[in-house]
């Protein structure tokens, strides 16, 4: 009886404990926020910069565009410091980046960019040969950080 009374009740506690930690997460801060209910917007892709949940980013896609490919990855790479620093973090905040690009023929070139953008560990990464983007960009670079 005393098993299932103990269980009973720390189910309970955990219980509470999540719905306390979701609803203490679920606030929301939007980086270069766009809303389909403002009419000034009607021009502008239809995505803000990031979305900032807790102490997680979620970084939308930037473009990398130039004449060489370290020109562009520098492009891109700068865009998302842009957008890490306007949700209030650094590149070592991410935990997870994904890159695209329509000629994987410039990943080393895109590396030899990248390792320069960090000062602590990577973070995890795929690099992904995808079809023409947007404006003829080399590289179009999104992620997910969460601040340290």
């Amino acid at each position: 009886m005393l098993n299932r009374f103990t269980a009973a009740v720390a189910g309970f506690c955990v219980g509470v404990s999540c719905v306390a930690f979701t609803s203490a997460q679920s606030s929301r801060r939007y980086v270069t926020p766009r809303s389909a209910s403002n009419p000034e917007n009607a021009t502008q892709p239809p995505f803000s910069g990031a979305v900032v949940v807790g102490d997680t980013a979620y970084l939308a896609g930037v473009l990398g565009a130039g004449d060489t490919a370290e020109a562009a990855a520098t492009a891109g790479l700068t865009n998302l410091q842009n957008s890490l620093k306007a949700a209030g973090m650094t590149m070592d905040d991410l935990v997870t980046v994904q890159i695209f690009c329509p000629d994987v023929a410039n990943y080393d070139a895109f590396n030899k960019v990248y390792r320069t953008f960090f000062k602590q560990e990577f973070p995890a990464r795929a690099f992904l040969g995808s079809g023409p983007l947007l404006n003829g960009a080399k590289f179009e670079i999104q992620g997910i950080a969460v601040r340290r």
